[in-house]
Parts: C-alpha cells; sequence; structure tokens
C-alpha cells in the first residue's frame, strides 16, 4: 500500500500539483475508500494533466488502472477511483465549493509541502 501511496504524490508533484491532501479514513466505519488524495492545478489543463499522469504511472508502474475515472470533460474535478485509494484532482474554485477535507475531516489528513 504504501508504494500506491507514495506513486500517486510523486505523480502528482511531477505535474506541480498545489495544496496536496492525503486523508486516511482507515478508521472510520463507514468510509467509501482507506485513503483519499485531494489537490489542485491552477488550470483545468493542470488539472487534467496531474490526473493523466497519475492514471499513466500507476498503469506503467504498478499494472493498475482506475475502477472509474469521472469529471475529465469539464476538469474542474477529476475523480480517480482505485477501490481503496480515491485521487481527487479539482480547479481551486471547485474544491472550496465542495469542501471534501471538511466533509471527512474525521480523517486522518497530512498536509503535503509543494
Amino acid at each position: 500500500m504504501e508504494e500506491r501511496l507514495e506513486l500517486i504524490l510523486d505523480s502528482i508533484r511531477d505535474i506541480k500539483g498545489k495544496n496536496i491532501v492525503r486523508i486516511d479514513l482507515r478508521h472510520l466505519h463507514d468510509r467509501p475508500a482507506e485513503f483519499f488524495f485531494v489537490c489542485e492545478g491552477d488550470s483545468t489543463t493542470q488539472v487534467s494533466s496531474i490526473a493523466g499522469q497519475v492514471q499513466k504511472r500507476m498503469k506503467v508502474e504498478l499494472n493498475e488502472v482506475p475502477k472509474t475515472v469521472t469529471g475529465g470533460r469539464h476538469a474542474n474535478w477529476i475523480c480517480l477511483d482505485y477501490f481503496d485509494v480515491v485521487v481527487h484532482v479539482f480547479y481551486p474554485e471547485t474544491r472550496k465549493f465542495y469542501e471534501l477535507e471538511d466533509l471527512w475531516s474525521d480523517g486522518v489528513v497530512t498536509t503535503y509541502d509543494q
């Protein structure tokens, strides 16, 4: 699991993702996944590129593809669902609107520097 988490974090950083947060949900009873990654890009192009980099590296390096990918059309919020790890890549205004970190604030939050 740790290798997957590090690969996702590194993939986000490859494309200069900002305000990266990892939420550990393992201790919650009704969790949708074990971990969430939440990050943002400065433009819809960057949001799309971050999501694409995560998908590419997960496939090439770990032979994993997401169960579902949603939100790619407008690239305001792209969600990559890898079953036990879900990656949320936001455009800043969309992230503020949904307040995902607040919704899952019972999780253990780790914030990463750029």
